[in-house]
Parts: C-alpha cells; sequence; structure tokens
C-alpha cells in the first residue's frame, strides 16, 4: 500500500450536529475560498454549513433527502442534489435560503459543476441517466443516457468540459462529451468491483478511479490504464486537492491521503482509523490541507477537522 510518510491527527474534538428527524451523511465538498465546509445531512434532509477555520456549524438549509452537493467558485452559490426528492436546487449559503429549485425525472446521489457552461451534472441514483441543468434558467435541458443501471460519482475536465461518470455495474466509466451531450467512449475498469470515488486531476491530466474492492486506478482521458495499486477497501468517497494531487479517502472510520501520479499507482502517505464507523465521506480543504469527515454514531451526528502532519 506504500510507504507512510504522513500522519493524521485530530485538529479539535468532533463538534456534534442537529439531528431533524433522523441522522446519516453523504458526499462532503468545501469552498477553500469563503471558508465554507458542506456536508449531505440526508437524513434530516438538510444541507449542512461549517465554517472552515473555526469547525462551528453554521446552520443547515432544508432541500430534501440531499446526497451531492457542489459549488459556484466565483459566486459562491451551492447546488444541491436532493435524492428521492428528485430535484436539484439553488442554495444561497449566506442568507442560508434555497433560491430555485428543479425537478429531474429520478433520484439524484453525486452532482458536479462546470462553471464555464454554467451547467449542473446530477447523476441518477441506481439509474441510467445524467441530468443536465442550466443554472442560468434552472431548467432541465439534457438527459444523457448511460450504458449501464447504476451510478457512482462524476467530475468534470475544466478545460474540455468532458464529463467522466462512473457505471459500476458495468465496471466503467463513460467520458460524456459536453457539446452532444452523449457518451463518446466507454473505458472499462476490469480491476474495479463496485466502481465509487472518482476523481478528475487537471494538473496530471488523469483520472483516478477506484473500487471498493481496494483497488486505486489510475487512467488518461484516452483510457489508458497507467497505474494501480490497493488503498484500504470499501471507500465511498475520495475529495482529490487540485493543487498538490493529494487524495484524501474515507471507508468505514478510516482515512486515507495518497498522491497521485501522472504515471504508476497512487502512493499512499497517511492512514488513521477513526474508530466512527459511519465516517465514509471526507474532503480536503485546498487552503489548509485540513480533512473534513461527517459521522453518524450511537451518540449522534458528528464533523470533524483533521490535519496532515509529517
Amino acid at each position: 500500500m506504500g510507504i507512510l510518510v504522513l500522519l493524521i491527527a485530530p485538529v479539535s474534538p468532533p463538534v456534534p450536529v442537529a439531528v431533524y428527524g433522523k441522522g446519516g451523511f453523504d458526499y462532503v465538498t468545501v469552498d477553500s475560498a469563503r471558508r465554507r465546509v458542506y456536508a449531505a445531512h440526508k437524513g434530516s434532509n438538510r444541507l449542512l454549513i461549517v465554517d472552515a477555520d473555526t469547525g462551528k456549524v453554521r446552520g443547515q438549509v432544508i432541500v430534501g433527502p440531499m446526497q451531492g452537493s457542489a459549488h459556484d467558485p466565483v459566486t459562491g452559490i451551492v447546488y444541491t442534489g436532493n435524492g428521492d426528492a428528485q430535484s436539484v436546487s439553488e442554495v444561497d449559503p449566506v442568507t442560508r435560503r434555497v433560491l430555485r429549485t428543479v425537478a429531474v425525472p429520478g433520484p439524484v446521489d453525486a452532482i458536479a459543476y462546470d462553471r464555464a457552461t454554467r451547467r449542473v451534472y446530477a447523476d441518477e441514483d441506481s439509474g441510467t441517466e445524467v441530468y443536465v441543468i442550466d443554472t442560468r434558467t434552472m431548467k432541465l435541458t439534457a438527459r444523457v443516457r448511460l450504458p449501464g443501471h447504476d451510478e457512482e460519482y462524476l467530475a468534470v475536465d475544466p478545460r474540455t468540459h468532458v464529463v467522466y461518470q462512473n457505471v459500476p455495474d458495468k465496471r466503467e466509466f463513460v467520458e460524456i462529451d459536453p457539446v452532444s451531450l452523449r457518451v463518446k467512449k466507454i473505458v472499462p475498469t476490469p480491476l474495479l468491483e463496485s466502481d465509487h470515488p472518482l476523481q478528475y486531476d487537471a494538473d496530471l491530466d488523469r483520472i483516478v478511479d477506484g473500487g471498493k474492492n481496494g483497488v486505486m486506478t489510475v487512467y488518461t482521458p484516452g483510457g489508458r490504464l497507467v497505474g494501480h495499486g490497493s488503498f484500504p477497501p470499501g471507500v465511498d468517497q475520495c475529495s482529490l486537492d487540485q493543487r498538490t494531487s493529494l487524495l484524501a479517502c474515507a471507508s468505514k472510520g478510516v482515512i486515507s491521503v495518497l498522491r497521485v501520479r501522472a504515471s504508476g499507482a497512487p502512493v499512499l502517505l497517511a492512514r488513521l482509523d477513526t474508530h466512527h464507523d459511519g465516517l465514509h465521506t471526507i474532503a480536503i480543504d485546498a487552503n489548509t490541507r485540513f480533512l473534513w469527515g461527517v459521522w453518524t454514531g450511537p451518540q449522534g451526528d458528528f464533523v470533524q477537522r483533521f490535519r496532515l502532519t509529517q
């Protein structure tokens, strides 16, 4: 799994998160410029907003049983994929108000935002489509048909605007053309089982794709495998720091940090067992390299930040 060269340590104790109805979290993201952390507080039908400098909870916004979120790096507006509510919302994180919501034909899992095209791409949870939403009008403008019947995580190339989408039941990821809004290439991932975390490294021009079987792969945009290695099995979310190619991943309470390389397998740099089995999603702050995890346990729901140290 590589040579451990860094340590992961808590910055402060876990911060309790108010639960409405029931607990449970999904994906976490960070707006490093505006110093905010966002987490899908799925069980409570809310978007959780946390201060990235103090670790304090700023508030929660009712949106539905959300699973994914993405923010506009220019305006700071947050977009949420609202799970079984079958919608995508536009949220002002300062006033903590939902500005607009658009209905989509199915449940939403992960979402990605492309600033250049002003589009939100939302994948259908356990479905066959990616929904394309124009955020200027907050209207559904296209539905991209996929070859499989399951979807897990997606990423956008900020230069070409190609969308990369995992299709776990087919053990592959696809490339979606941003002009035709159709699948233009299918890339088999035979080393992976239950393809889950997928990220695009813009600096290295590489797609990083992991399976729940504990294998991490690196591909070129053309679909050529350039490296693979092992990492903790069962990982749900990975979060990439584009500035350093550091990849933070979470699996059943275990946090791992790897470095992505243009050629060869990612190198495991650090690992920490938090003993919070419910921690399965995480995000890395590009400014501080703090890691943000959320989980549900016997004592309630919590958010906590961790640091990387030498």
